[in-house]
């Protein structure tokens, strides 16, 4: 019997969970569930508990480490459960990442370039941050965000009350907007034995808020950025105390690197690790946290990309017949912005990789 396979418990029971799971099988893992119905695309994959609150009494009975798919995760519930079991990532990188104002003041801990920000909480606050900031700016909310949802982009003064109303009435945040090239991210990996390993910076391009398509690695990438990208990560990880993979968004800009967010779990931008490395950001998770030696990052091929299928399935036929195409499905219904899988592209050269995502247009936006 492998002494190294765990059963795993995960908060959640979404794609994440599912593409965690399929990673972790082979390496003799086990996993519970704990989603809120049977229809969640990790469903039929390991023990599940369905039900609006996670019920801890089940999870601790079926699980050796627990983990959790998404950010907004309740920090008093990874609490409670590691007073008894191991939770991965621990409650601080938790605790910080979901709340957008303490992750900024720890990029400034860190010494980590991110955007001037202000932490407000009424109108006037707002009218003040605006003054210290100066537009445009970016107003957010300061939790629960994702995929360009709880963001205004305030462009002038006279907007200033229209955001308030739109998105205020909640604490936000206002970040003044950053002049950037290109938006990147870079997915890294700790153990408790305190190795650290990184996969390469990869670029993003999103679309009305939600990734569309990621290029692996990001191309024009000098070493000195690379490093760079690498010791920012370094940093949060040792400074979070953090285990398994966590991912920080970054803007590139004439001025170097500005980070944007981060994220204590896998990540849309690194599932093109699942064909495009020799080890997956799941399987590295799973790794992490089981407490097995940590896989290789180093990409399998010169260049790949990943592009998510958006509220409808699209042509499959068309992608399973390409050579170097994978296609990922989630087992979820059809719904306008709704994430349901996406496809791996391999590919020798850039323009080899530019002309399979050509041909495959229908998945992008005009």
């Amino acid at each position: 019997m492998n002494s190294l396979a765990k059963k795993i418990g995960v908060i959640g029971a979404g794609q994440l969970g599912r593409m965690m799971a399929l990673s972790g099988y082979p390496l003799g893992c086990k996993f519970a569930f704990c989603g809120g119905s049977t229809d969640e695309p990790s469903a039929l994959l390991g023990d599940m508990h369905v039900g609006e609150i996670c019920d801890t009494k089940w999870l601790l009975e079926h699980a050796d480490v627990i983990t959790y798919e998404s950010e907004n995760t309740s920090v008093e519930l990874v609490k409670g459960l590691a007073k008894t079991k191991p939770v991965f990532p621990p409650e601080k990188s938790l605790y910080v990442s979901q709340h957008r104002g303490r992750e900024k003041a720890l990029f400034d801990e860190l010494e980590i370039p991110c955007a001037p920000y202000e932490v407000v909480s009424s109108l006037e606050e707002l009218k003040q941050a605006v003054d210290l900031i100066g537009l445009p700016a970016v107003l957010k909310t300061t939790t629960e965000g994702y995929d360009g949802k709880g963001q205004f982009v305030l462009k002038e003064a006279a907007q200033i009350g229209e955001a308030w109303n739109t998105i205020g009435n909640r604490e936000l945040v206002l970040e003044g907007f950053v002049e950037f090239d290109r938006e990147l991210s870079i997915i890294a990996v700790r153990n408790e034995q305190n190795e650290h390993v990184f996969y390469p910076l990869v670029q993003n391009v999103h679309h009305e808020g939600i990734l569309r398509y990621t290029i692996a690695p990001a191309q024009q990438i000098i070493d000195s950025v690379q490093e760079m990208a690498e010791a920012y990560m370094g940093k949060l990880l040792d400074e979070l105390g953090h285990v398994g993979v966590l991912t920080l968004e970054l803007f590139e800009t004439n001025g170097g690197l500005v980070a944007n967010e981060i994220a204590p779990r896998v990540h849309n931008s690194g599932h093109w690790t699942m064909e495009g490395a020799e080890t997956s950001q799941f399987e590295n998770h799973v790794r992490a946290i089981s407490g097995m030696p940590l896989g290789s990052t180093k990409p399998r091929q010169t260049i790949a990309a990943m592009i998510n299928i958006i509220g409808e399935e699209g042509p499959s036929a068309k992608v399973l017949s390409m050579p170097k195409a994978h296609l990922h499905l989630y087992d979820k219904s059809e719904r306008v912005g709704r994430k349901l899988g996406h496809i791996n592209l391999l590919a020798d050269s850039e323009d080899e990789l530019y002309e399979q995502i050509k041909g495959l247009s229908e998945y992008l936006p005009s």
